[in-house]
Parts: C-alpha cells; structure tokens; sequence
C-alpha cells in the first residue's frame, strides 16, 4: 500500500517534472518529494517508472540493485506501480476519482522465487514455460501460447505480481486467448479501433515494447 500511494504521489514530484523536463534525467540535482517512509533506492524506483520510464537505463538498474534491493523485490516494486498507474489512469478517463487504498493486510511476504527462473535477455530473472512447476500455476494463464512474449514473462520472478498484471489486461484490453483472432469483435470498438488507439498511446508514452 505504500508503494502505490507513493506511486500516485510521484505525479506531483517537483523534481521528477525537473528531471523528465531536463535533457538528462541525470543532469538535475535535488531529492524526491516523498510521501511515506520507504527505503529512498525504492522511492527512486517508483518515482522514475511512474513519470520517466522511457529513459531508464541498465546503469540504473544496475545502482538500484547493487543498493541493496533483491531482485523479487525489484520485480513486485514494478508490478505494483504499473498496476496502480493503470486502474488510476482508467479512473480518471471515464471521470472517477482514484480508488481509495485498501488498508495492508497483517503477515510477512512468503519470499518465494521460482526455483526455475533464470537471466537472460532482460535485466532481471525470467521464468520460462518449461521450466514452471506447479507453484507457478498462476502462469497458465498468462502464457497464453506455447512461446511467449517476453512481455508476458516480464514479472514472472513474482508469478502473482505477474498474474495480478494480465488479469488487469483481460479487462481493460483483451484476455490473451483472443488476441492473435484479429476479426473478432470483443469490445464496443473494432479491433483495428483498439490497435489505433494503443499504437497511438504507446508514441505518445514512448512505450519501447
């Protein structure tokens, strides 16, 4: 809960305007504007995915976990704050205000990791569909084809943060079982309606995927 009200609280970071503003985000001196008590190297996390995500690099990702930040909290930091940032974006479109953060749930965080999970090609450790046993079993329905995308696998180091993800993208796009039917008629809008609009969201954020 922290980590998403502090999400919400990046859009109004002085320096995060400073820094996305200048031609570096390197080249601005100054501190976040903090809402809560988290560890700085995760208030930096947050604050750069939720306003400059376009211009992260392997450097600072190299900072952040060389900082002492593990690499399953890195991936459940991420997948928290992009799932924030949708649902809080979708609200403010259709006119709603955000929804109120539910109150945290007593307990300690199971800590697990895929036992199967290895480094590749993305800067944190993926979990591929043939290594996956049944603690992952979430996954099945993410990886919705026998070789899936890696923006599919992106968050798999935490499955339920990865799982929690796509059912958002279910709703607010389409279950990925339909997704290479190019003809069918899901939503209100047609298909190549909704390609419009995503290419023409994904420019306009800089989306790299």
């Amino acid at each position: 809960m922290a980590i998403a009200a502090e999400t919400r609280n990046a859009a109004f970071c002085k320096y995060c305007r400073d820094s996305k503003a200048a031609l570096s985000p390197y080249a601005i001196e100054g501190t976040h504007e903090r809402a809560g008590n988290l560890p700085e190297s995760v208030i930096e996390i947050i604050h750069q995915i939720a306003t400059d995500p376009g211009r992260l690099t392997r450097a600072w990702f190299d900072r952040m976990i060389n900082g002492g930040l593990g690499y399953g909290e890195f991936v459940e930091t991420v997948g928290t704050v992009v799932t924030t940032i949708a649902i809080d974006t979708f609200t403010r479109a259709i006119g709603m205000p955000p929804h109120p953060l539910p109150d945290p749930v007593s307990g300690e965080p199971s800590y697990t990791r895929p036992i199967g999970a290895k480094h590749g090609p993305a800067w944190v450790p993926m979990l591929a569909p043939e290594d996956m046993t049944a603690s992952e079993a979430c996954l099945e329905t993410v990886y919705v084809s026998a070789n899936p995308t890696f923006i599919r696998r992106a968050l798999s180091l935490v499955p339920e943060e990865a799982c929690g993800l796509f059912d958002l993208v279910d709703a607010q796009y389409l279950p990925g079982a339909l997704m290479p039917d190019l003809t069918i008629q899901f939503r209100a809008i047609t298909r190549a309606q909704m390609e419009l609009i995503a290419g023409r969201v994904s420019a306009i954020n800089k989306c790299f995927y």
